[in-house]
């Protein structure tokens, strides 16, 4: 698979006239809980000739080349990816610490270099929670749920308890962050979960698994709690990622 996602982020340069400086694998892949059919999430930023950026129409900035069973490639253009970042959005900070690496370049590791100047434990802490909440009170709250959905609303809130402990962007493995964050009680429902989710397809639907769904609750109130005390420390200073922009792009 490495083989046919390399040549395809070379046919993405070729037929879209870019450069692609960062490709690696996101979703369940990167975070270590896929399943056997679990298709590849792959996700680039790329780069385009310096004068498509002096145009005054508005262009795409996102490039979404395939979605089928086995792959799902897209990407974002350097602008967006860095005015994302200025927004400190998680997203940015999860795929420059993917262990599935397909692609990487120097100016991919001059952004790196600078990327946790531009973190916010407040703009990350709500990320988190509002994707767990969103998952939690979709997936998790009728009798009978889809049981990987408790990976998808659990993840972030082991993200957020790492980024008010450590007050730094949270690992991308699912088992570290269990082995940091998770309360000892619910390790060998986790534990289960993951080995089941590794051996079959999907893990189908079951009863609601009350203690998680008690914890998911409890935590996403705590967490709601401590980014509101927390101080307004969102990035303003635009000069580093306008340097990094324009020192890619010329």
């Amino acid at each position: 698979m490495r083989d046919i996602i390399t040549a395809k982020l070379a046919e993405i340069e070729k037929h879209e006239n870019v450069r692609i400086i960062y490709a690696v694998e996101s979703g369940s892949r990167a975070w270590g809980f896929a399943s056997p059919d679990s298709d590849y999430d792959v996700r680039f930023i790329y780069v385009r000739p310096e004068e498509f950026y002096l145009k005054l129409e508005r262009t795409r900035d996102v490039i979404e080349w395939q979605l089928d069973e086995t792959l799902d490639i897209n990407g974002w253009d350097l602008q967006k990816t860095l005015r994302l970042l200025h927004k400190s959005n998680p997203t940015v900070f999860e795929w420059d610490q993917s262990p599935v690496v397909y692609k990487i370049t120097p100016e991919w590791v001059t952004i790196r270099n600078k990327i946790n100047e531009c973190f916010s434990m407040k703009a990350v802490l709500y990320h988190y929670i509002n994707i767990s909440r969103g998952d939690y009170n979709e997936y998790l709250k009728n009798d009978i749920v889809k049981l990987k959905k408790y990976f998808y609303a659990i993840r972030p809130i082991l993200a957020a308890e790492w980024v008010l402990d450590k007050k730094c962007p949270p690992p991308i493995l699912f088992t570290e962050l269990v082995e940091a964050k998770l309360p000892t009680e619910l390790l060998p429902i986790i534990e289960a979960l993951l080995a089941q989710k590794a051996e079959t397809p999907e893990l189908g639907e079951n009863k609601r698994i009350d203690i998680l769904n008690e914890y998911i609750e409890n935590s996403v109130t705590s967490l709601i709690t401590a980014a509101g005390n927390l101080p307004n420390d969102s990035v303003s200073d635009w000069n580093t990622l306008n340097e990094l922009f324009l020192s890619i792009v010329s």
